[in-house]
C-alpha cells in the first residue's frame, strides 16, 4: 500500500477528524463547529504554474458499493489538444494480494455534450485514459469504480487514489465525496507517488452532512492524490477486490491444511515403507532359523569312497551372485567363468609375460564333462566366450562380448524366477519401481509448481517429491525373496560363513586340490580370493599322489606357488575387460 494510504489511515482512527489543518493547528475549531472555508495546507507542489487547468471530481458511493465518477476538466482559454488523466487500478494489500480498484463505463463528453474520444493504455499497476480533447474548454469525464471500500475495525472505509496522475499542471482540483450516511472520518495525501504529505486541505462538513470534502492545489505531471473516508458499518460492501500475487513466502505457506495434507502424504509414504520392511524381513527372520543349514562342509561322500562337493541347494556361484545382492553383475560372470574352468568345461592358461607387466590368457573350449551337466546362463557364457571358435585370448574379446553377456545375465534372471526364488524378476521389479519413483517425482514437481502459480499449498507438493525419491532411491530393495528364495539365501550366507573360516584342513590331502578348486569361485562371490587363491597354492605345492591343478596352466617358468597372484590377476583383468566395455556399462544401468 502506498504510503499516502498508510498515513491516511492512521488519521482515520481519530475519531470526528475535521480537517487537516486541525491536524496541523491545534487552535483551529473543528469544522463541525465554523462555516468558514476549509483551511489551506502548505503546498505539497509548490509549482505555482497558474496553467488555468481545474478539475472537480464528483463521486458518488452508492449503496452497492459502486464509485461513480463524474469530472469536469476545465482547460481555460488555452486547451490543449490531448490530456491523459492516470488511475491507480492495483496496489499492494499484503504478502500474498494485491488490492484491485476496477474501471468501468468510462466516458468523456464536451460541456455541450459532444462526445469525446478516448484511448486507454492498461500498465499493470495503473490504467491511463487520454482524451482527444480537439481545444474543447471543458471535458467530463464519467466511469465507475467497483472495490473501493473495505473493513477497517467498525468502519467501511472507502479508500481511492482519486488522481493518480495528470499529463500536465492542474491549478486546482476538488474532490466530493457523497454517500447515504456521514462520514465519520477522513484522511488524504498528495504529491509524488511516495508522499505522505497532507493534502491542500479537507473537510466533512456539519455533524449530518453527507458530503466529504478535499483540495489540492498545483499538482504537477504525475502527482497523486489518495484519499480515505469512513462510514458507517452497512453504509456499502466491506469486501475488498484482491488478486493473488506469487512469491516464494505465499506459494510455500505452512498452514493448518498444507502441514495436514504434508503429513498424510508422508503417513502414507511411511506405511509402505513398514510393508516393504514387513515383506523384507523375510530374509532376516530365515537367516534366524536356517543359516545353520549351510555352515557345514558342502562335501558329501561319492562312488568308490570319494568325496563329492555340493554346495547348499545346488547353487552355482552366479546363481548365488545374483540371489545375494538381486543383480547379475560383473563378479558373477568373473566367477562364472572360473568355476566353469574348474568343472572341465573349458581350459585357462597363462601365456608367457612378454614384459613384466604384460599378462594375457588363452580360454580354451573342453568338450563338457557327461557328469556334470550346463545350466543355460552357463552355455550362453560359453557361447559369448567362444563366439569365433574354441580358443580365444582374454585380450581379443572383443566389443561383442559384452553385448552377447545380455543374454547371460538375462538367462541368471530368469532362472531367479524358474527356480522360485523371487516371484517376479529383480532386474524389471527394480525398474519397474524405479520408473515409478521418477515418474511420480516428476508428477511432484509439476504439482509443486502448479500449486504454486495457482494456490498457497505448494508445500504438500514436496511430499510427493520426497515419496518420489524415496521410491526411486529405494527401488533397489523392492525386489523381495520368496519364502523358498529366502531360506536358500540363508543357507548361501550360511555357506560364506564356513568358506571364511575354514582352512581346508577337513578336505584329505590327496582330494584337497581338487575341492578347494570348487570353492574358490564362490571366494570370488565372497571377496575372499586371496586367501583361498593362497590356500589351494599350498595344497598344490604339498606332495599328493594325483593331486594336481588341472583346470589352470602357467608359462613355462610358472610354479604353482605363483598361482595366488595369476588367479587374483586373471580376476582382475577379466571383471575390466567387461566391465570396460561400453556396452556392458549401459547394461549394468539398466539391470
Amino acid at each position: 500500500m502506498r504510503p499516502t494510504i498508510v498515513a491516511g489511515l492512521g488519521l482515520l482512527s481519530v475519531a470526528g477528524l475535521a480537517t487537516g489543518a486541525a491536524a496541523q493547528s491545534s487552535a483551529a475549531p473543528p469544522l463541525e463547529e465554523s462555516p468558514a472555508p476549509p483551511a489551506a495546507h502548505a503546498e505539497p507542489g509548490g509549482h505555482g504554474n497558474g496553467s488555468g487547468i481545474d478539475n472537480a471530481i464528483e463521486l458518488v458511493l452508492e449503496k452497492s458499493g459502486v464509485l461513480r465518477a463524474r469530472e469536469t476538466i476545465s482547460f481555460g482559454a488555452d486547451p490543449p489538444e490531448r490530456f491523459t488523466r492516470t488511475f491507480v487500478t492495483r496496489e499492494p494489500y499484503d504478502d500474498g494480494h494485491d488490492r484491485l480498484w476496477e474501471m468501468n463505463h468510462i466516458a468523456a463528453s464536451t460541456g455541450d455534450g459532444a462526445t469525446v474520444e478516448t484511448t486507454t493504455t492498461e500498465h499493470e499497476q495503473t490504467l491511463d485514459v487520454e482524451l482527444l480533447t480537439d481545444s474543447a474548454e471543458q471535458v467530463i469525464l464519467e466511469y465507475e469504480v467497483r472495490g473501493s471500500t473495505s473493513r477497517i475495525g467498525d468502519r467501511v472505509e472507502m479508500e481511492w487514489v482519486a488522481v493518480g496522475g495528470y499529463s500536465a499542471a492542474v491549478s486546482e482540483t476538488t474532490v466530493t465525496v457523497t454517500a447515504d450516511a456521514p462520514p465519520l472520518a477522513l484522511s488524504c495525501a498528495a504529491g509524488d507517488p511516495r508522499s505522505s504529505i497532507y493534502c491542500a486541505s479537507s473537510d466533512m462538513g456539519s455533524h449530518q452532512a453527507l458530503i466529504a470534502r478535499f483540495m489540492q492545489t498545483d499538482m504537477a505531471p504525475g502527482h497523486m492524490l489518495s484519499i480515505v473516508v469512513g462510514y458507517p458499518p452497512g453504509t456499502a460492501p466491506d469486501a475488498p477486490i484482491l488478486a493473488r500475487t506469487w512469491s516464494l513466502t505465499s506459494a510455500f505457506a505452512i498452514t493448518p491444511l498444507t502441514g495436514s495434507v504434508f503429513g498424510l502424504l508422508l503417513l502414507v509414504l511411511v506405511g509402505g515403507l513398514v510393508l516393504l520392511i514387513r515383506v523384507r524381513g523375510r530374509d532376516e527372520r530365515a537367516l534366524r532359523t536356517e543359516a545353520k543349514a549351510g555352515d557345514t562342509a558342502p562335501l558329501s561322500n561319492a562312488e568308490h569312497g570319494g568325496l563329492r562337493f555340493r554346495p547348499p541347494d545346488d547353487v552355482h556361484p552366479g546363481q548365488i551372485g545374483t540371489l545375494v545382492d538381486e543383480q547379475a553383475d560383473v563378479v558373477d560372470i568373473t566367477a562364472s567363468v572360473v568355476d566353469l574352468g574348474v568343472r572341465g568345461h573349458l581350459a585357462i592358461e597363462e601365456l608367457p609375460h612378454e614384459r613384466s607387466s604384460s599378462f594375457d590368457w588363452l580360454l580354451t573350449r573342453l568338450p563338457s564333462p557327461p557328469e556334470d551337466p550346463l545350466m543355460r546362463y552357463e552355455r550362453l557364457l560359453l557361447d559369448a566366450l567362444f563366439h569365433a571358435g574354441d580358443e580365444v585370448r582374454l585380450s581379443q574379446l572383443s566389443e561383442g562380448f559384452a553385448l552377447r553377456l545380455a543374454g547371460v545375465r538375462d538367462e541368471l534372471y530368469r532362472d531367479m524366477v524358474r527356480l522360485k526364488w523371487f516371484a517376479r524378476r529383480p532386474n524389471l521389479e527394480r525398474n519397474r519401481w524405479t520408473s515409478m519413483g521418477i515418474a511420480l517425482t516428476g508428477v511432484g514437481v509439476v504439482a509443486t509448481v502448479l500449486l504454486a502459480i495457482f494456490t498457497y499449498a505448494a508445500f504438500t507438493g514436496l511430499a510427493v517429491i520426497i515419496a518420489g525419491a524415496a521410491v526411486t532411491v529405494g527401488a533397489q530393495s523392492m525386489p523381495a525373496k520368496t519364502k523358498l528364495g529366502s531360506a536358500v539365501f540363508a543357507h548361501t550366507l550360511g555357506f560364506r560363513t564356513y568358506l571364511l573360516r575354514t582352512n581346508g584342513e577337513d578336505v584329505p590331502a590327496d582330494r584337497r586340490v581338487a575341492v578347494l578348486s570348487r570353492y574358490l569361485p564362490y571366494a570370488i562371490i565372497f571377496d575372499d580370493v586371496d586367501r583361498w587363491a593362497q590356500l589351494l597354492a599350498r595344497a598344490g605345492s604339498a606332495p599328493a599322489e594325483g593331486d594336481e591343478l588341472v583346470w589352470y596352466r602357467g608359462p613355462r617358468d610358472w610354479h604353482i606357488d605363483d598361482f595366488a597372484d595369476s588367479i587374483k590377476t586373471f580376476t582382475l583383468t577379466l571383471s575390466g575387460v567387461i566391465s570396460n566395455t561400453r556396452q556392458f556399462k549401459t547394461l549394468s544401468y539398466l539391470s
